[in-house]
C-alpha cells in the first residue's frame, strides 16, 4: 500500500492527469483524492458516493451541465453547456457534510450537475437518478488535474445514440491528449 501511495503522490507532483468514471469516481472520492488531492486524508469527514435512493441499478441517458470548473480535462467546454450522458450505476449518490459541500461549491470544484429539461440543477429522480447532493455529477481537484464523474463519457462515439437528441460528445480524452502533447 505504501508503494501505491508513493506512486500516486509522485504522479500528482509531476502534474499528470487522473480520471475516474463511475466506480473510478467512487475510488477517487473514497481515497481522499477528490475533492482535495489528499490521498488517504479524510479529516474524519464523510464524503462518499452511496447507494441510489431507489435502491437499485440505474442505466439511462441523463442531461448534465458543465459548471465552469477549471481543468485540462474540460478545456474548451463552455460554462452552462449541457451534455446527454450515459449513466449506469447502483451507487452514484454524492454525499458530504455541509461544510465540505459549501467549500467545494465556493472553490468551483463542481464540474457537472444533473439538470432537468430546462437545464436547471435538480433533485428530481427522473433527471438526477441517484439523488446526488446539489445535483453533483462530477468534481475536479483544486489544481484541475483530477476529474471524477459518474457519467460514462467513454461510452459515446460518433453515430451512436443517433435517436437521442442533444450534445453527447465530451472531449475529455482529446483534451487529455492535448495536455500531454504540450
Amino acid at each position: 500500500m505504501k508503494k501505491i501511495k508513493e506512486s500516486i503522490r509522485k504522479h500528482l507532483e509531476d502534474k499528470k492527469l487522473i480520471l475516474g468514471i463511475c466506480n473510478g469516481f467512487q475510488a477517487l472520492v473514497k481515497s481522499g483524492l477528490l475533492p482535495y488531492s489528499k490521498l488517504g486524508e479524510k479529516d474524519g469527514k464523510v464524503t462518499t458516493l452511496f447507494r441510489n435512493n431507489i435502491g437499485r441499478h440505474v442505466s439511462k441517458i441523463v442531461s448534465t451541465r458543465y459548471e465552469g470548473a477549471n481543468s485540462p480535462w474540460l478545456s474548451g467546454f463552455k460554462e452552462g453547456e449541457v451534455f446527454e450522458t450515459i449513466v449506469s450505476h447502483g451507487e452514484g449518490k454524492f454525499q458530504t457534510d455541509s461544510d465540505t459541500l459549501r467549500d467545494i461549491e465556493e472553490r468551483g470544484l463542481v464540474a457537472f450537475r444533473y439538470v432537468d429539461s430546462h437545464n436547471n440543477p435538480t433533485m428530481n429522480g427522473r433527471f438526477n437518478p441517484n439523488s446526488s447532493l446539489n445535483a453533483i455529477e462530477g468534481l475536479v481537484s483544486e489544481d484541475g488535474l483530477i476529474l471524477g464523474k459518474m457519467g460514462h463519457s467513454e461510452r459515446y462515439e460518433e453515430d451512436l445514440l443517433k435517436n437521442i437528441p442533444g450534445n453527447k460528445m465530451q472531449n475529455i480524452f482529446k483534451n487529455a491528449k492535448e495536455y500531454f502533447s504540450k
